[in-house]
């Protein structure tokens, strides 16, 4: 029986995914994958361990399928996008890769935005740099690690890496090109653009861009020795994960903005013309001669994560341990916690903010009275304002009268009835588990002629789909709580600076 495997790495979890041609999911393992911060600011991963985990899912996969490695036709990859993973010119990694979740570029950035540079680079790259940017990262390296830099043979993005493994072919997917060094008129490489951030000498460490449905290589025999999958198997070019996860949601459309939940708040809707703002990155979609404008900050469901990890920690393991879900043990602590008054608030600033490198996370209006249901109802609440000031943005230039949620918290539907009343849209999702992954497998669907493109979804979308609408009062309170959230985070930029100069910059974690 033919199928498909799509493999989804994100920023902790790396994950294989077999699904039937029909989209029907078949097999699905995961794997952890470790986060190193060496300092503040720092967000590291080892690259090795990255392919051994993505290889050791993919066995899994295999082997839970129950059926032969030879029925899967293609393979696609998606991941986190941004960041910097780089080989040395022998093609091996050069030291760790850096996540999208760093922000040790801060200093550099700052730089080029009181410069005439950001303006250069928003009309020339269609966005302004940001820290985990390619370029920001790059330019760091050049700065703070000359011999490093000087040892870059090539420069690609984490699911490049993955693609590499498997295929030892070295390249990149349209979407991916487009995160720093690509004219956002031409959508093609643009050596200005790598003029323009000081990073001429990279020219030759590029790697080709291809469409993310293009066949690019075949699975090597090491690779299918370490992973159990068929030699010559077809990997296609794959696609950057916000681009994936609004295709396996059903929402990469125009007329719809795409609202992905997942460590980063990725708000995404599609055009057929380039329209660049301060306030979103304009870059290359699947296809040629359209652009995905993106609205994002790493703000979103990490700051839950977070604090299940660093609050709940005894439960999740017990869960873990016995089979159960923490979600679910938390889900009567939060459902009441929204039945009731709440002057709590927070902002889901850990890692990165809209308001610049700067800002950092807090709860507002806790008194003794709170209690866990109440910041966990903060937390999610705080996630979809962030999210709220991205799609309000992006409604200011492009009309769209709907959106499509993905992420692990669109699978809670008091969650996804937050959503709708905060946004005040209706807010449908999709009973797609692995958006993303499914997002990629399209794509190699696609690349071996299954699907006549990406878009064309074999599966009856409208029956899988799930729509909540906005209550009109809930709504209006929510407005009065998102324009206090936004009063805070205003009052608090001058002070954020200030919080985060009481540590030096290099001091260690």
């Amino acid at each position: 029986m033919p199928s498909l495997l799509g493999i989804d790495s994100g920023l902790t979890v790396t994950k294989a995914v077999i699904f039937d041609i029909d989209g029907t999911p078949i097999a699905v393992a995961r794997r952890r994958v470790t986060q190193f911060i060496p300092k503040a600011r720092h967000i590291e991963r080892d690259m090795d361990e990255l392919w051994t985990a993505t290889a050791d899912a993919i066995a899994e996969a295999i082997s839970l399928s129950k059926r032969p490695a030879s029925d899967i036709q293609a393979i696609a990859a998606t991941a986190h996008g941004d960041g910097i993973y780089m080989l040395d010119r022998a093609c091996k990694p050069l030291g760790h890769a850096i996540l999208s979740l760093d922000s040790r570029a801060g200093a550099v950035v700052d730089r080029w935005l009181e410069s005439p540079i950001a303006d250069e680079a928003i009309e020339l790259t269609g966005q302004l740099p940001h820290v985990s940017a390619p370029s920001a990262l790059l330019a760091w390296i050049k700065e703070k690690e000359p011999a490093r830099f000087a040892e870059i043979g090539h420069i690609m993005s984490c699911k490049d890496w993955l693609c590499f493994c498997l295929t030892e072919v070295i390249g990149t997917d349209r979407t991916e090109a487009s995160t720093s060094f690509t004219n956002v008129r031409s959508q093609e490489y643009s050596l200005d653009a790598l003029g323009l951030f000081g990073l001429e000498a990279l020219a030759d460490a590029l790697p080709p861009a291809s469409r993310s449905d293009e066949i690019v290589g075949h699975v090597t025999r090491a690779a299918a020795a370490r992973t159990g999958l068929a030699e010559g198997t077809p990997v296609v070019a794959g696609l950057h994960d916000v681009t994936a996860s609004a295709l396996g949601a059903g929402g990469y459309a125009s007329g719809v903005v795409a609202v992905i939940a997942g460590t980063y708040s990725i708000n995404e809707t599609l055009s057929s013309e380039p329209r660049v703002d301060r306030r979103w990155f304009c870059r290359n979609a699947i296809a040629p001669g359209q652009w995905n404008n993106m609205s994002i900050s790493p703000a979103s469901t990490a700051n839950y994560d977070w604090f299940l990890d660093r609050l709940c920690a005894s439960e999740r393991a017990g869960c873990e341990a016995s089979g159960g879900s923490i979600h679910a043990l938390l889900a009567p602590e939060i459902e009441a916690a929204f039945g009731r008054s709440s002057t709590a608030l927070f902002h889901p600033y850990l890692f990165g903010s809209p308001y610049g490198a700067s800002a950092s996370a807090g709860f507002f209006g806790l008194g003794g009275w709170h209690d866990r249901g109440d910041m966990l109802r903060a937390v999610l609440e705080g996630i979809a304002f962030n999210h709220k000031i991205h799609v309000d943005a992006l409604s200011d230039r492009f009309a769209f009268g709907e959106a499509r949620l993905a992420g692990g918290i669109s699978r809670n539907p008091r969650v996804v009835q937050m959503f709708a009343d905060v946004l005040g849209m209706p807010v449908t999702v999709t009973e797609t588990d692995e958006a993303a992954a499914w997002g990629a497998a399209l794509c190699a669907g696609a690349g071996v002629g299954l699907y006549d493109g990406p878009q064309n979804d074999p599966r009856n979308v409208g029956a899988i789909a799930r729509t909540c609408y906005p209550d009109a009062g809930r709504s209006a309170d929510y407005r009065v709580r998102y324009d206090l959230f936004k009063e805070i985070a205003e009052a608090m930029a001058p002070l954020w600076p200030k919080i985060g100069g009481l540590v030096p910059a290099d001091a260690a974690n």
